[in-house]
């Protein structure tokens, strides 16, 4: 019993020390930079056809132009109100305002920050344009959020679940595939986390959320300041990273390799299984 637990204890000790050195054998092909970018840019015209097309469909759902059209009549009452009473014209061409005088360019500044500032308050105070500006909000969040959904799902996790080893159709034109860190084929529920989690909410609906919140007033310079230093973090992590991965190939432990030259493993248990293969061979040849 004793020699058999030792035994036992020798082979768990040689099979950790095996899965240590995984990649001791099998170099990673690392994809071509120019090839990525020429993969990145197919997949990104096809992302923009799918989520277009998914945007106008649910614009017509949501009625979206109606809602627009409600918003702008509402804001051109109290902007006709403001104009009428400080009898200034907000809304003057460029031409119109390089034909001015120097002092009367000041003058018209002066009053149209006044009159800017009072329309301000007249449409935060009014209950019926507060409302139209929250539906209008939801409204485009909602048509961003589901039509970048259907875009970034169709080019990179359905057409992948067709074309095998991640490929995305730009991969595929262009020889590359993506896989696990440790060289095993990338499973459907790693496709998901990579794709959906990882490119589509955090990469991308992250500041997409940032610049409406910015574009609708509600964020100031600190959305700004956050959004650059995001953007900054991203491209750090690409240079950063030994494979140049972006944050969604950290998050589902994949990387983008040459296709043709990579080698890549069905399963773990194919790559364990290669590996001692490997090993004996080596210890027969010291032998």
């Amino acid at each position: 019993m004793t020699m058999l637990l030792h035994l036992f204890a020798i082979s768990v000790s040689d099979l950790s020390a095996l899965k240590r050195n995984l990649f001791m054998s099998i170099s990673l092909q690392k994809a071509n930079f120019w090839k990525r970018i020429s993969a990145y840019i197919l997949d990104f015209i096809l992302t923009v056809i799918l989520a277009t097309g998914a945007a106008l469909a649910v614009s017509a759902i949501v009625k979206y132009d109606a809602c627009l059209e409600s918003y702008q009549t509402r804001q051109e009452v109290f902007l006709q109100q403001i104009e009428d009473k400080h009898e200034i014209n907000l809304q003057i061409t460029e031409e119109e305002y390089n034909a001015l005088s120097q002092e009367e360019k000041e003058a018209y500044k002066k009053a149209k920050e006044i009159a800017l500032q009072e329309l301000d308050e007249l449409l935060k105070a009014d209950s019926e344009f507060m409302a139209l500006h929250s539906k209008l909000f939801s409204l485009v969040l909602t048509i961003a959020c589901i039509s970048i959904l259907m875009g970034i799902a169709g080019a990179y996790f359905i057409v992948p679940l067709f074309l095998k080893n991640g490929q995305t159709l730009g991969k595929k034109v262009f020889g590359l595939a993506v896989m696990r860190t440790n060289c095993v084929k990338i499973s459907n529920p790693i496709l998901f986390i990579r794709s959906i989690v990882g490119l589509y909410a955090m990469e991308t609906m992250f500041p997409i959320f940032l610049f409406i919140m910015i574009l609708f007033g509600m964020l100031g310079s600190v959305g700004i300041i956050v959004l650059i230093l995001f953007f900054v973090l991203q491209i750090g992590v690409m240079i950063a990273t030994q494979t140049n991965s972006s944050i969604h190939d950290l998050l589902s432990d994949t990387v983008v390799v040459d296709f043709a030259s990579q080698q890549i493993f069905d399963s773990e248990e194919e790559l364990i299984a290669y590996k001692q293969a490997k090993h004996e061979e080596e210890v027969k040849n010291q032998n």
